[in-house]
């Protein structure tokens, strides 16, 4: 079971589910005893009376209802959201909470046959979910060690969109502390609903610029770095934020994001210093008097489409735990590919845009790529601003870069340790010997 849904589970109330077989082609497929293990999984954390979904599918009432549509989802693949692309690029993630073959065809069947309810007694217990009030990663590490919390900002019932970036001084720990795992909470109800995106940047006391500390968008709550790996914290620092609000129709006055940080045992220090979420940008930038510059300008036409590529080249060893796109309303797909120094080219992953989910992709330690010093990055992205995109709000517009949700980016957010070359090959070792146990 992935680590996604061991998280999205409570205290073993639903375990036995990854064991239910799938039915036989000749056996009538029911909601009690085949579809609802499914649902309770993969769906209702989501999809119950306090998830962030359009309907309640925690019992089979709800679910009956909604039976075509859910059919219709699931057999697109469009539900459960996982965006990365099955053809190219790896495949295995810590956090993949897509479906299998096996499990979209029992719920079409069951839907074909009628959404029979079954024998309820055979159904699995409704799981415990979380309440928006919550940290999700409590019930894996407890509550957060320390929360850092942005000052208050209200937000109108419409208008365009704005940005907050208040900056806090870390308090409340006496000494360099690393941090193992980060999640980030808006408040519960409406800035749930206000808050497109929020990221935090770290800066050493002392220091004018940072390196990338937490992120927060639809689908992607939080961050739990490899094991041995963590990232430095100390008093005086500061952690500086960038929320993203948009109306949504009602005034939410005195918005607060959170951010709960989970420690490493007080003294021990993780062999890895992670550089945490770095952003590489699909457009060629150069650096003029230290602030970049974009040299390949986003512009696109009426009914048209574009293609924008990034240039990074690693200087060090680095090895990528994660990674996470992030475009606009125009958005298509974007892919990140390495070009190794003996020259030859891996796709590492390809990411098919959906704007409404900002899901960071968690490679499985064994695949996680380890990058030589010399390797070249590639972040390309695709744009489609016809009317061939179901989301695009008006086709007739000139679309350019910008901030705005109408406006058109294209960046990734990638989870880095630059590695000195002892861990380098100490990991490559390490990965060899696990490959080899398993064969």
């Amino acid at each position: 079971m992935s680590l996604a849904r061991r998280i999205a589970t409570t205290a073993g109330a639903i375990a036995v589910l990854a064991l239910v077989p799938g039915p036989t082609s000749a056996q009538q497929v029911t909601w009690a005893e085949h579809v609802a293990p499914i649902l309770y999984q993969t769906c209702v954390e989501c999809h119950s009376p306090e998830g962030i979904g359009p309907m309640s599918l925690v019992d089979y009432q709800s679910a009956r209802r909604y039976a075509a549509r859910i059919r219709d989802m699931v057999a697109s693949r469009e539900m459960p959201p996982w965006h990365i692309d099955r053809d190219v690029g790896i495949q295995q993630y810590k956090n993949d909470v897509s479906l299998t073959d096996e499990e979209i065809a029992t719920v079409v069947r069951w839907v074909d046959g009628g959404a029979v309810q079954g024998n309820v007694a055979l159904a699995p217990p409704v799981p415990g979910l979380p309440s928006g009030t919550e940290w999700r990663l409590a019930e894996q590490f407890g509550p957060p060690d320390l929360v850092i919390r942005s000052t208050p900002f209200s937000v109108p019932e419409s208008g365009l969109d704005s940005w907050w970036t208040p900056e806090i001084v870390v308090d409340g720990i006496d000494g360099p502390r690393w941090v193992m795992a980060n999640e980030t909470k808006p408040q519960y109800p409406m800035g749930r609903k206000v808050v497109h995106h929020a990221n935090t940047n770290l800066i050493p006391a002392g220091e004018e610029r940072g390196s990338g500390f937490t992120n927060f968008g639809v689908g992607k709550p939080f961050d739990i770095y490899p094991e041995n790996t963590g990232q430095m914290v100390s008093p005086g620092d500061k952690v500086s934020f960038n929320i993203h609000y948009y109306p949504v129709g009602e005034a939410v006055a005195d918005d607060v994001v959170e951010v709960g940080l989970w420690f490493y045992p007080e003294g021990e220090t993780p062999r890895f210093a992670t550089e945490g979420d770095v952003q590489w940008s699909s457009q060629r930038e150069v650096m003029v008097d230290g602030a970049p510059l974009t040299m390949q300008q986003l512009v696109i036409p009426p009914h048209g489409r574009a293609v924008t590529q990034g240039i990074q080249r690693l200087d060090q060893n680095t090895r990528i735990h994660s990674c996470r796109g992030h475009m606009h309303l125009r958005g298509s797909s974007q892919q990140l590919e390495a070009v190794f120094p003996d020259g030859h080219t891996e796709i590492l992953c390809k990411v098919n845009w959906n704007g409404l989910w900002h899901i960071t992709y968690l490679f499985e330690d064994d695949v996680a790529p380890l990058l030589p010093a010399g390797t070249v990055l590639l972040v390309t992205a695709w744009y489609d601003n016809s009317e061939h995109n179901p989301v695009n709000p008006d086709p007739d517009q000139w679309v350019t870069y910008g901030r705005r949700s109408g406006d058109e980016m294209s960046h990734m957010w990638i989870g880095v340790t630059y590695l000195e070359e002892e861990d380098f090959e100490y990991l490559k070792d390490e990965r060899q010997r696990r490959v080899a146990q398993q064969q």
